[in-house]
């Protein structure tokens, strides 16, 4: 009986929705509907892929396949990333973009079960999201094309394909690049756990890897003829912890010791330690960097060792644009949240169960889509569509393909991600995103607006430098 009064509640909701659409909305968002299925096929392949940042050789072809089947143009390896091609349909004016990202994270292997369960066959996970991000901007893009197509509409629609947002910034060099340079508008979206579109900023980050080098011997029998790298960096990390006091408390700086030797009774002459360097403002990333970096230059003084390092990433904070970012609010509010099946509830009380930290979780959460907010103060994490939102005038979304509570990063956001509940969020997202791009499409005049808005917050003096410096993509880096 519950199940049925859910179901006429859907449809009620339902009729609510498309309600507020016109006859064009109403049909994409049926398209869309329909091959949910065929479009969540896609995402659990890449799902079950797993592929690290610049190795994401099928996912990657997949997508590519798939719009080339679907009438656009493919340019391959774009930036001299292997795994990184644009997708293109239409000319002229104006050009309006969607991301899609593909890879995944190490070390996060899990199945779809709501329990800890590592898969066999790879040592990897989408723990966030991005074969959902993927997958579902490619189903935008496609139903955005098919109505471009059929009434005729003049401009461009190019779907980016963009590798390694964890920490191998692919965005980066695509601005880099200049890739960006003749578009009018970007949208993105991100899996999460809730539902929404706020017009907010991000931290920039900027990582490197420092390496040590030292003097192997005997650690016990002959210490006096060694130098430590390991001690390098326990040096430098001491004294990074120092300079912790005396920063910024909006700054975060965090590490892995990569490398620190290979057995106890030998000195090592080889150690690595890998940092990230974050805060709201890109100004202070750099202040931040260079004084590691100087201590980093001590340490090896101090231990008579020598240092080098190598600058893995950099990300601007994102910029917001409140322009854009209320278009795509006001679509994704019309569309409303997420429900849950019984079964699908179920499952989300066991992935509940299994937090050790969060508290006060509701499953309704999904249902609703939180009020706008504009942060122009970075929190939380990093983006390579930071530096996109200095190029181009940038939007995105967040939709709860996790279950509440969940944190990204971790085996619940993989397991769910691989569940009817990450299906949900993603075609929720699509359909925002390809509604909002009709929007754009048909009121050029938000275009120029945001254009406007995006020159006046970089100010009149801006020029921009990517904090990678003139790098090569570090298509090793997961290695």
């Amino acid at each position: 009986m519950r199940q049925v009064i859910l179901i006429l509640i859907s449809c009620l909701f339902s009729v609510g929705v498309f309600g507020q659409f016109d006859q064009d909305k109403k049909a994409i968002i049926s398209d869309i509907e329909n091959k949910a299925e065929e479009y969540f096929s896609v995402a659990m392949k890449i799902w079950h892929y797993a592929e690290l940042g610049y190795q994401e050789e099928r996912s990657s072809g997949l997508l590519q396949e798939l719009l080339t089947e679907q009438g656009f143009s493919i340019e391959k390896g774009v930036a001299d990333i292997p795994t990184a091609f644009v997708a293109t349909y239409g000319s002229g004016k104006p050009v309006i973009a969607i991301l899609g990202e593909f890879d995944a994270l190490p070390g996060v292997s899990q199945t779809a079960s709501p329990f800890r369960e590592k898969r066999e066959d790879v040592n990897a996970g989408h723990a966030c999201g991005h074969h959902l991000f993927g997958a579902g901007s490619m189903a935008a893009t496609i139903e955005v094309k098919k109505w471009m197509q059929a009434n005729e509409i003049k401009g461009t629609l190019r779907f980016y394909g963009t590798p390694a947002e964890e920490g191998g910034a692919g965005k980066v060099y695509l601005v880099r690049e200049g890739l960006f340079d003749d578009v009018d508008g970007v949208l993105h979206w991100h899996p999460s756990n809730s539902n929404s579109a706020n017009a907010a900023s991000s931290l920039a980050n900027k990582s490197a890897k420092f390496r040590f080098y030292g003097v192997a011997s005997h650690a016990a029998g002959s210490p006096w003829n060694g130098r430590s790298a390991l001690d390098g960096v326990e040096a430098m990390n001491a004294m990074v912890n120092q300079m912790r006091e005396h920063i910024s408390p909006d700054s975060r700086i965090h590490h892995v010791i990569t490398s620190g030797g290979e057995a106890p009774n030998v000195v090592p002459e080889f150690a690595e330690v890998f940092y990230y360097c974050r805060h709201p403002e890109m100004r202070m990333v750099k202040q931040n960097f260079e004084w590691m970096v100087e201590i980093a230059e001590a340490a090896a003084q101090g231990t008579q060792t020598k240092m080098e390092y190598e600058v893995i990433h950099g990300l601007f904070n994102v910029l917001p644009n409140e322009t854009l970012a209320r278009v795509v609010h006001d679509n994704l509010s019309a569309l409303g949240g997420i429900e849950y099946t019984e079964e699908e509830e179920r499952y989300a009380e066991k992935i509940i169960e299994s937090f050790e930290y969060a508290s006060n979780v509701s499953i309704n959460h999904v249902k609703n889509v939180a009020p706008f907010k504009l942060i122009r103060k970075g929190q939380g994490g990093s983006t390579d569509v930071g530096d996109v939102s200095w190029a181009v005038p940038t939007a995105g979304l967040r939709t709860a393909t996790w279950v509440p509570g969940t944190s990204a990063h971790t085996w619940q956001a993989v397991a769910a991600g691989g569940t009817t509940i990450g299906k949900k969020g993603m075609i929720l997202a699509a359909k925002t995103l390809a509604l909002s791009a009709i929007d754009l499409y048909r009121d050029t005049s938000l275009l120029i607006k945001a254009k406007e808005e995006l020159d006046l917050l970089k100010g009149p003096n801006y020029k921009y430098e990517a904090l990678i410096g003139d790098r090569k993509p570090p298509l090793d880096y997961r290695n």
